[in-house]
């Protein structure tokens, strides 16, 4: 089974910060042309631009909400054309409504699924017929409270549901020669997010959750993009529809609870 090779494009939704970021520009380190997309222009569009200058990498980019199913089909099949056919997936975006199961309706049910799995789906859809043609793989980013229990019982639940997916889709999809796996982060440091803001309001409460990780620090995005570019890669080909932890050994998912 073959992996993304080296010039193979690749297609990451969620890349205008955090994770998604630096996924980017790992691989437009290794001159992997790249296409981009995330929600807000301004931020997506200047980076899209640094890296085409700093690296010299071919980046389309589109300012475009993953819930809007056919812009994100349009978007995938304009990758296509302007880059080749994509060799990798990376479905980055996630999010969540509601809470417990008293505060969490049923629009919040249907919100957290769709941004956390059906665009993921809808992606990955749209991409394979380019993906079989590379030989490529896709990476599904999910949680670590896919498996271990937090607050916030639509985010757990359909992080878990993704997890299920890459396992099948693994087997699904691998006689065709696509892989599908998917990273599970731990708490990431990323600046101006829930847990930077946390380190910076409430550094008690911050000190303590580091508690929850044998190197008494949080995961840096750019650890966790080193193993999607593995996963991406061809020295990842039997790896197939698996959940790798990138968590530290992280204990509880969340400072809150649990």
């Amino acid at each position: 089974m073959n992996g993304m090779q080296l010039n193979s494009p690749v297609l990451i939704t969620g890349a205008s910060h955090g994770l998604g970021q630096a996924t980017a520009e790992l691989l437009a380190s290794q001159s992997v042309p790249l296409a981009l997309c995330a929600r807000n222009p301004a931020p997506l569009h200047e980076f899209a631009a640094k890296l085409r200058a700093e690296y010299d990498v071919q980046v389309a980019s589109r300012a475009l909400d993953v819930n809007d199913g056919e812009l994100l089909v349009d978007f995938v099949h304009e990758a296509g054309r302007r880059l080749g056919d994509l060799g990798g997936v990376v479905a980055n975006v996630g999010g969540a409504r509601g809470r417990s199961l008293t505060d969490t309706e049923p629009d919040d049910w249907a919100y957290t699924l769709n941004v956390n799995v059906v665009n993921a789906m809808t992606a990955l859809k749209a991409a394979l017929p380019q993906l079989r043609r590379r030989g490529g793989a896709a990476v599904l980013v999910s949680s670590i409270s896919g498996s271990k229990p937090s607050p916030g019982l639509a985010y757990g639940a359909t992080k878990a549901a993704l997890n299920h997916a890459a396992t099948i889709l693994g087997r699904e999809l691998g006689p065709t020669g696509v892989r599908v796996n998917a990273v599970a982060p731990g708490s990431m440091l990323i600046p101006d997010r829930n847990w930077d803001r946390m380190r910076v309001a409430d550094p008690g409460r911050y000190e303590a959750f580091l508690e929850e990780f044998p190197a008494k620090e949080l995961v840096d995005p750019k650890d966790v993009a080193e193993v999607i570019a593995f996963l991406l890669s061809d020295k990842a080909r039997a790896v197939n529809g698996a959940v790798v932890p990138v968590d530290g050994g992280q204990n509880a998912p969340s400072a809150y609870g649990y």
